[in-house]
């Protein structure tokens, strides 16, 4: 397992310098297709749970509060394992590591759909963390190992969208179950399973290391893409001998863009669990729609972001990397919709907003996910998305599950309210800082380029 886990050696053979553009081109679209429809499949996994709520409270006689902690257990785990999983991936194969994660959790997945036990589910929602938090870091390290910086804002919003595109897997994957055997739960669970570990055999097939594994030039070779760091200086380097502890140290800990991203990520996460998670129930309880269709609304909130959050990565890169003002524009936006999908007693109109909410969520979430992957070197990419995760998962996740559901239990939909308008608040306040500090690192690298 561990060899089957450590990087692919460069390749003897070279392609060919006539052959090299068309080689990277058709390489760089089954990465693209491997990293992904392979996380799409591990959202197949992901968010079985989340769908089948209402489901799972009615047959198995559990409350909001019970839903909240097992996918706080989830949250907790997932936010732990990102921080060390998301390391390790620094000194992996990606592709393979990718591929182990999805097929652990797909296992982990068919034991959820065994047991009607709640502490029992917590567990396994708590292992399955670990396995899960092996995927986006390994998807984030292979975009930066296979594009540079000029098309990259795209392509990681094309990456991103797996996430929404997953939870419409998921949901479409859930109703063929249910129907195919007759609402049973458990069947839900193992039909998810399947079809994550088909998937989880077309990332082996389609995806690759680094370009240097299969003979191609390195990115920074092919394209001349470079990090710049926050001291302005260039870095262009894929692997280091420095230990794990000394890349977090030097790169992660004592950066403090690092440090606003990450708290402005943790922040729109808690936005988009403290909206997505509870649609099924907040929709149902509290504004009248039928179960079934508020549970196809989970779908329809995450898929409806797609062409937002790939237009809204282009823009960034047409603006020269400029994210942060991207970014500041979607939260603006989403105070309002957030007052609208809050307040309003319009089926359709809360329809229509959770449509719009879907990019102004996605989009900023997808671009501080790169904003920070490009603030370190490229052998820093798997640690810094970590760093990241935890906080996400650890704060925002948690705080909205667990947190709401609690609060919602006691206080009602309005202190769920309270609680996202002030995370909205504090991202607004941290971007702001960003774009100040992009500009900043923009005018030193420029010195930097006049000097030499």
């Amino acid at each position: 397992m561990l060899s089957f886990l450590k990087p692919a050696p460069d390749a003897k053979t070279k392609v060919p310098k006539d052959k090299i553009s068309t080689v990277y081109k058709w390489r760089q679209v089954g990465v693209l297709l491997s990293i992904c429809i392979g996380y799409i499949g591990y959202y197949v996994i992901r968010l079985i749970f989340t769908t089948e709520q209402n489901d799972i409270m009615k047959q198995y006689g559990f409350t909001t509060a019970d839903i909240g902690m097992v996918l706080s257990c989830f949250g907790i785990g997932y936010g732990i394992s990102k921080l060390f999983m998301g390391a390790l991936s620094d000194k992996s194969n990606p592709n393979h590591y990718l591929a182990t994660g999805l097929i652990i959790s797909a296992i982990l997945n068919f034991g959820l759909g065994a047991t009607k036990n709640l502490y029992v589910m917590m567990f396994l929602m708590l292992v399955m963390s670990v396995a899960q938090g092996m995927g986006a870091a390994a998807c984030q390290r292979i975009v930066q190992l296979w594009w540079g910086k000029k098309h990259r804002g795209a392509i990681y919003s094309i990456w991103s969208s797996a996430h929404n595109a997953g939870a419409f897997v998921c949901v479409a994957v859930v109703q063929l179950a249910t129907f195919m055997f007759s609402g049973s739960i458990p069947a839900v669970f193992y039909t998810a399973s399947v079809v994550s570990l088909i998937i989880a055999a077309f990332v082996l097939i389609c995806g690759a290391d680094r370009p240097t594994t299969v003979g191609l030039p390195s990115i920074s070779q092919y394209t001349g893409d470079e990090v710049v760091l926050e001291n302005g200086k260039a870095s262009s380097s894929e692997l280091t001998n420095l230990t794990l502890p000394q890349i977090f140290v030097k790169y992660i800990l004592t950066n403090k863009v690092v440090w606003a991203i990450t708290l402005t990520s943790m922040s729109l996460y808690l936005v988009r669990y403290g909206v997505m998670s509870w649609i099924p129930s907040f929709l149902v309880q509290s504004k009248g729609f039928s179960p079934s269709f508020a549970k196809w609304l989970v779908g329809i909130f995450e898929l409806a972001a797609v062409p937002g959050v790939i237009i809204m990565g282009a823009i960034s890169d047409f603006l020269k990397d400029r994210r942060a003002i991207v970014c500041i524009a979607c939260v603006i936006l989403l105070f309002i919709c957030l007052t609208t999908y809050f307040f309003s007693t319009s089926h359709a109109l809360i329809v229509t907003v959770l449509f719009i909410m879907g990019t102004l969520i996605y989009a900023p979430l997808t671009l501080v996910g790169l904003m920070v992957n490009e603030a370190v070197p490229k052998f820093a990419v798997g640690s810094s998305t970590g760093f990241m995760g935890f906080f996400q998962y650890i704060f925002g996740e948690t705080l909205a599950t667990a947190l709401i559901g609690v609060l919602v239990s006691k206080y009602g939909w309005l202190a769920s309210n309270i609680v996202l308008y002030s995370a909205t608040t504090l991202a607004l306040l941290l971007l702001i800082y960003i774009m100040f500090n992009e500009n900043r690192v923009a005018k030193l690298a420029k010195e930097e380029n006049i000097k030499e």
